[in-house]
C-alpha cells in the first residue's frame, strides 16, 4: 500500500532507498549523539538513546554541530554500523557537505514538520534526487 509523498528538497546523492524510518524530533550530531562501536544512540538526553540507528532511515529536527560532526559522517559511512539515509527538517551547509563528501543520502526543507509526519516503523521509499518520501507501510 502506498501512502503520503513528501516533498523536500532535491537531496544529496542518488538513487531509490527503501526502509524502516527511526524518528525523533530531537536534533541530530554525528559526533556527540552516536557511538560507533555499538551503533547505537548514545546521549542519554536523547529521545533515540539506546536505539540502533544501523541499516535505518533517520529522521531527525536540524543538523548540530560543525566540521567535526560533518567528518563523523564520513567515518559513520565507512563502519559496519550505517544508517540508510538522513532525513531532516534543516541540515546546515556542512552537514550537508559532511553526508555529501561520505556518500551518505540526505534529503531536508520539507514544507512541514517531517518528524511530526513519520513515525517510528514507517516503511520509507526514498528518491533522493526529486528529494520524496514515500510511506508504503
Amino acid at each position: 500500500m502506498i501512502g503520503d509523498v513528501y516533498q523536500g528538497h532535491p537531496g544529496i546523492g542518488s538513487g531509490i532507498i527503501e526502509g524502516s524510518a527511526l524518528v525523533a524530533s530531537d536534533g541530530f550530531s554525528a559526533r556527540y549523539d552516536l557511538d560507533l562501536t555499538k551503533g547505537t544512540f548514545s546521549r542519554q538526553a536523547h529521545a533515540l538513546y539506546g536505539e540502533h540507528f544501523a541499516g535505518k532511515i533517520l529522521v531527525l529536527d536540524i543538523a548540530k554541530g560543525g566540521v567535526a560532526s560533518a567528518w563523523m559522517l564520513n567515518v559513520l559511512v565507512a563502519s559496519t554500523f550505517c544508517p540508510l539515509a538522513l532525513i531532516l527538517n534543516r541540515a546546515n551547509p556542512i552537514m550537508a557537505q559532511g553526508a555529501s563528501f561520505g556518500g551518505l543520502p540526505l534529503i531536508d526543507r520539507f514544507p512541514i514538520d517531517i518528524t511530526r509526519a513519520l513515525k517510528t516503523g514507517d516503511r520509507l521509499r526514498l528518491d533522493v534526487e526529486a528529494g520524496t518520501v514515500t510511506i508504503i507501510n
